[in-house]
């Protein structure tokens, strides 16, 4: 992990975000592809959780537990929507909670989105804003990349004092873990 250049978040970090980019880290991390073969991913975070990201990601590589892909989400000109859309795995966006005037916990650097097209934010009514997720908006189901309630993923996570956004109650979502919850 290292420190954050500033060239690296064009989009997702601005002045007026509720931490500074110098308190952020770049964690490059191994992941399992879909294509069940090794892949590089990068990941940003706030300085204080690094060590629970290496943690819970080692335990998934050792698991071959499967990402699509791991982008930051200045790929996407840090779109949320777009970066969903692409089902990349990502952490730090500069942005409001959905649905709220608050910020998210990824605006704090304490909060990931897996695999977020296996595992969608699905409403109180069991809709997703996102055609290529409908079909996994059920829980429990099998799946490549799916993670469903008590299983290791959210264990691992659980572990290192991460909440799941799947046992919210109303909308769940699925993709979300957060440090302290929200």
């Amino acid at each position: 992990m290292t420190a954050v250049a500033r060239d690296r978040l064009p989009y997702s970090w601005r002045p007026g975000c509720p931490v500074h980019y110098r308190d952020l880290r770049l964690v490059t991390l191994s992941y399992w592809g879909f294509d069940n073969k090794p892949h590089t991913g990068e990941l940003v975070v706030h300085k204080s959780v690094t060590d629970d990201i290496v943690t819970v990601f080692r335990k998934l590589y050792g698991w071959r537990w499967p990402i699509r892909q791991m982008k930051l989400v200045d790929a996407f000109k840090a779109d949320d929507y777009a970066s969903i859309e692409a089902d990349s795995t990502s952490a730090f966006n500069c942005r409001r909670a959905t649905g709220s005037s608050n910020w998210s916990n990824h605006a704090y650097g304490k909060a990931i989105d897996v695999n977020p097209r296996e595992n969608p934010y699905v409403t109180a009514s069991g809709s997703t804003a996102h055609k290529n997720a409908e079909k996994f908006t059920e829980r429990p189901m099998k799946g490549k990349g799916v993670i469903n309630p008590g299983d290791k993923v959210v264990k691992a996570f659980a572990q290192v004092g991460w909440e799941w956004g799947g046992y919210w109650s109303g909308t769940k979502d699925l993709q979300h873990f957060s440090k302290g919850g929200g």
